[in-house]
């Protein structure tokens, strides 16, 4: 070090300065920063010498020093990463505060049941037996011919609405000799469609007041339940009888009726969409939650048994694998040869086809096949090639994969372990979900006067645009000389300071959620890392192993690594928070993009996909490195990042052996209940004795996408435990290798199996070193 610190007597006072700091340690927060400064001076001034040596400690490190008193995961440590727990503690309880004032303002049921006229909600509480609201006259929420509806902008058909037990599923109008004197009112209408104040037996009044005051309907037809709107069966109405040409009130055709009944029904639908995307989401997700759990249960004990029986068939599994896809590239040079063999004759080449959009074409010339006989005759050569140079690092990695099915073994509670993540991430997700569907319905009811008969005495002058208050108007004189005047509800007030902060709300939900996960993710993998450490540098195994290994981790973990934690998901948070926005922007601005933005939005896209997978495989290493050493976050990522790059062909082996075996029990859980639920959310399946419907959903893709996204959850929380055992026991492997020589004084810990692949051994009388 004499001729290395003298060397630098020729450079800057500062620049000196830095070398220093960096090169012993002192900058590991800045330690990129730091690498590029040196390495870019020292090319500059000619260093030669020291550019070799500052590379070497940048670019790969130094390897790990033997240390006589370690032998596992450090019990003596301390806190780390202080500052960044502290504001993960803050967040928290802002979210909590969050997910209080969302209880408070919210109200949900407004999106589970729909309302009557008077605002009281149908299926609950005075109307538990009338889960369904029936629409009077139909033809009054048609926009087109109906000047109230088109002032309340379809948000509210104005006409009474009263919560029935069952839909109409008949036709039926008023018989013309209702109106006649002596008619009575209880023979010609159906008291359980009638408003239930109104008692047909004991009312004073004729037909023409009843129907005049919409205290019953005058005539239905066949209707289905939609979101608990009995709207009419468009399919029934070329079925309509001739006699409602004969009703007073109906137009005088039957094409009018019909026509009429259809703008209406497609104006109540056009008011469903008036709502907020996210509200009618989450009816679907209120509607189907019970099935969604039930798919993710699936997903759950799937994923169970797939890691119970990777214990006993990963290294098989690794080698069919392995030669699987040599068969299929074996396959594919065969079909393309004899695709190209039948071709060979044609006269019809590529040239004389030209550009054409259908590609099908393109497969009826030899030159096509001979393309792709070539691309994968090299693809399969290039893979042969692999296998036979590194097939000593393949044997590593099965090795090491063998290894973590022993230490799966001896440690059985690693197994449950996702059970607990599991509950994590559905508490993450549950309070998510709730809270944002409370904001979403936060808002108190409006009400406003409307008249259902507007040609009725004077009753045209209102406006549709006065507030009232439901439990007060019918004991009001104010508009006695409008009859027909109700008092109806509308929609849920928005102009609050909540209300007007409830993007910004659901923003900070959506972030809030994305760290928690982040934090329920990185806490396992850490926990899980200081579990399999204990087992690795157990110097004979099973007896060294520490009691309850898996408990001391947990514990560990969340007495001193809760910031480093957080640290690592707050950066992987910030990335998937860009990601989303670049995703918004792309949709929004799609159809207004030229080529040139959409390649720069497509570009950055890519960049912050590969730049979330570097920050994820850093920080699992880092979380590794935490458990064993107990530092810093920075500290631990740099360290592990050194490792591997000093060992990047093993790294690289091993992730892709690794990665291809996990990858197809990934494809098996989340492939076979996304299919699952694909058919029985697209009404395809239909499991007897259930009443869940397909067109009871807006977006029958949703819960789909939430099943889809939870079964990868879950299989990710459940096969990150044999991951995270071969990348933990991998790194330890490495620690290992460089620590210990095989020597008395520094013998392997690594398995017997390890160290006759690599050609080492333990030299001494010591008896258990390397014990399976």
């Amino acid at each position: 070090m004499f001729s290395l610190h003298s060397s630098m007597t020729k450079l800057h006072m500062p620049i000196k300065k830095q070398l220093l700091k960096a090169l012993h340690g002192q900058s590991d927060v800045c330690i990129g920063c730091a690498a590029f400064t040196v390495i870019w001076t020292l090319q500059k001034s000619g260093h030669s010498y020291f550019l070799r040596f500052a590379e070497q400690r940048f670019c790969e490190g130094e390897p790990a020093q033997y240390d006589p008193t370690f032998n596992g995961p450090i019990r003596k440590r301390g806190c780390t990463d202080i500052i960044c727990c502290v504001l993960f503690m803050v967040v928290i309880l802002g979210y909590m505060a969050v997910g209080i004032l969302a209880w408070l303002y919210g109200d949900p049921r407004h999106v589970l049941y729909p309302r009557n006229s008077t605002g009281m909600f149908c299926g609950i509480g005075l109307n538990v037996a009338q889960p369904s609201v029936f629409y009077f006259d139909i033809l009054k929420c048609a926009t087109s011919i109906n000047v109230m509806a088109a002032v309340l902008n379809g948000l509210q058909c104005p006409t009474t609405q009263v919560c029935v037990e069952k839909c109409p599923d008949v036709f039926w109008a008023l018989n013309p000799l209702a109106y006649l004197p002596e008619a009575k009112p209880q023979d010609y209408f159906n008291q359980s469609l009638c408003v239930p104040s109104f008692d047909l037996a004991s009312t004073k009044l004729n037909v023409k007041e009843i129907v005049d005051q919409e205290l019953c309907p005058f005539f239905y037809t066949p209707t289905i339940s939609v979101l608990g709107r009995c709207i009419p069966d468009v399919t029934a109405l070329k079925n309509i009888p001739n006699d409602f040409v004969n009703t007073p009130g109906l137009p005088s055709s039957i094409n009018d009726t019909v026509n009429g009944i259809r703008n209406a029904t497609g104006d109540i639908v056009n008011g469903f969409n008036a709502k907020e995307i996210g509200v009618r989401i989450f009816e679907d997700f209120a509607s189907s939650w019970q099935w969604i759990i039930a798919a993710l249960v699936i997903a759950m004990v799937v994923s169970f048994l797939f890691l119970l029986l990777l214990r006993f068939i990963a290294p098989v599994m690794v080698w069919v694998l392995i030669f699987g896809v040599l068969a299929v590239g074996a396959y594919g040079i065969y079909h393309c040869w004899w695709e190209y063999d039948n071709y060979r004759k044609s006269t019809v080449s590529i040239t004389d086809i030209g550009f054409t959009t259908d590609f099908k074409v393109y497969l009826q010339v030899k030159e096509t096949w001979l393309a792709f006989l070539i691309i994968i005759s090299v693809v399969e050569g290039i893979l042969l090639l692999t296998l036979i140079f590194l097939r000593t690092r393949i044997l590593i990695a099965i090795a090491l994969i063998q290894e973590s099915s022993k230490a799966v073994s001896h440690m059985m509670s690693t197994l449950f372990y996702p059970l607990v993540t599991f509950v994590l991430l559905v508490v993450c997700v549950a309070y998510w979900g709730i809270t944002a569907l409370y904001l979403a319905t936060s808002g108190i009811p409006v009400y406003k006067v409307v008249t259902l008969n507007s040609t009725q005495g004077n009753c045209g002058q209102i406006g549709g645009n006065v507030t009232c208050d439901p439990q007060t108007f019918y004991n009001s004189t104010d508009y006695s000389w409008c009859p027909s005047a109700r008092c109806i509800f509308i929609k849920y007030n928005n102009e609050g300071l909540l209300q007007r902060n409830l993007f910004n709300l659901q923003i900070y939900n959506v972030v809030a959620f994305l760290w928690c996960i982040n934090f329920v993710i990185a806490l396992g993998q850490c926990t899980l890392a200081g579990a399999f450490a204990s087992y690795y540098w157990a110097f004979s195994k099973p007896s060294d192993i520490p009691t309850f290994p898996l408990s001391q981790a947990f514990i560990r973990t969340l007495r001193y690594h809760v910031g480093s934690l957080a640290f690592g998901a707050l950066i992987l948070t910030l990335i998937q928070v860009v990601r989303i926005i670049l995703e918004y922007l792309d949709h929004k601005t799609r159809a207004a993009q030229n080529p040139c933005a959409r390649f720069l939005m497509c570009c950055l896209k890519c960049c912050f996909w590969c730049l979330e997978k570097f920050i994820k495989f850093l920080n699992r290493n880092a979380y590794i490195m935490i458990a064993v050493y107990g530092k810093n976050f920075c500290v631990s990522a740099k360290n592990a990042f050194m490792l591997l790059m000093r060992n990047i062909v093993r790294v690289v082996v091993l992730d892709k052996v690794t990665d291809l075996l996990l990858f197809f029990g990934k494809l098996l859980v989340v492939g076979g209940v996304g299919v699952l639920a694909f058919f029985f959310f697209s009404g395809r399946i239909r499991l007897p004795g259930s009443n869940f419907r397909t067109e009871m959903l807006n977006y029958y893709w949703m819960p789909i996408i939430v099943v889809v996204v939870g079964a990868y959850l879950i299989a990710h929380g459940f096969f990150s435990v044999y991951n995270m055992c071969v990348d933990t026991l991998f790194l330890c492997f490495l620690e290992d290798l460089e620590r210990h020589d095989g020597t008395m004084q520094k013998p392997y810990y690594m398995s017997k199996n390890l160290m006759k692949i690599l050609n080492k051994k333990n030299k001494g009388p010591k008896k258990g070193k390397g014990k399976d």
